[in-house]
């Protein structure tokens, strides 16, 4: 990473949204990239980005697993279960581990990371204190811990080739929330982030299984997975949790 532009995985708190989120606000979510060119391209692009949106309707229909790799260097793994309302994610950068659990309206938390005023106990979080960009849901639109619609809605040009999708995605779009964030640097974005390479797969049934960026002129590479559709999500509730304390809120999500 460089000091120009980096993708999420600056600070304890951009840590726990990348992991947990369980869905970036449909409102939040930055205007689709225009696209450009002759009209066949934008036929194309078209065609090729409504395929990426076809390819994630299963996040309300079924339980699924994303992984989320930043350039080897943050981890997240989340199973998710939005129609029983069941999730649980791990997180792993600079050596700690975070986990987080969420049954019905409950959400738990236990870190490794050195949080003032934080224990390393599971902790009970109250829903209605945690800040609005930590979003933890299981409403649509803000349930998918890859945070693809926000991928999706910044790719200025695409074309399908079959079950894979190529093309270019403006970076400085992408925007901040769950799964993959990215975030300008202190000299803002290189120009290239406007227009950096993807590649998208999507398996036999037309479900989006990988979505990767990737690494260019000091912005480093990133990948989202959806794998295991269908597969039981038991989350069970942590015993000894505590409630979190007031310290704790103010260092969730990006504003902490």
């Amino acid at each position: 990473m460089t000091r120009r532009a980096t993708v999420a995985a600056i600070s304890a708190v951009t840590l726990l949204l990348l992991g947990c989120s369980a869905g970036a606000r449909t409102a939040d979510r930055p205007a689709p990239a225009p696209t450009t060119g002759a009209d066949a391209a934008t036929t194309t692009t078209t065609t090729a980005t409504e395929l990426l949106r076809s390819g994630t309707e299963f996040v309300d229909r079924t339980s699924f697993r994303s992984d989320v790799d930043i350039a080897g260097q943050l981890t997240t793994l989340t199973h998710t279960d939005n129609v029983n309302k069941r999730a649980d994610s791990t997180i792993a950068a600079f050596g700690r581990v975070t986990q987080i659990r969420m049954i019905d309206n409950e959400v738990y938390l236990k870190t490794e990371l050195d949080l003032p005023g934080a224990g390393r106990e599971w902790m009970k979080l109250d829903p209605a204190r945690v800040p609005s960009d930590f979003a933890l849901s299981f409403a649509p639109g803000r349930n998918d811990p890859g945070g693809s619609a926000r991928l999706i809605d910044a790719i200025v040009s695409a074309r399908a080739d079959g079950p894979h999708i190529t093309g270019t995605i403006d970076l400085t779009r992408v925007g901040a929330g769950n799964g993959i964030t990215v975030r300008p640097g202190p000299d803002g974005f290189p120009d290239s982030a406007r227009r950096t390479a993807f590649s998208a797969m999507l398996d036999a049934d037309g479900r989006l299984v990988g979505f990767s960026i990737a690494a260019a002129d000091g912005m480093p590479s990133a990948t989202l997975r959806y794998s295991d559709f269908g597969a039981p999500v038991d989350v069970v509730r942590p015993r000894g949790a505590v409630a979190a304390p007031d310290a704790l809120y103010p260092q969730l999500g990006l504003s902490g």
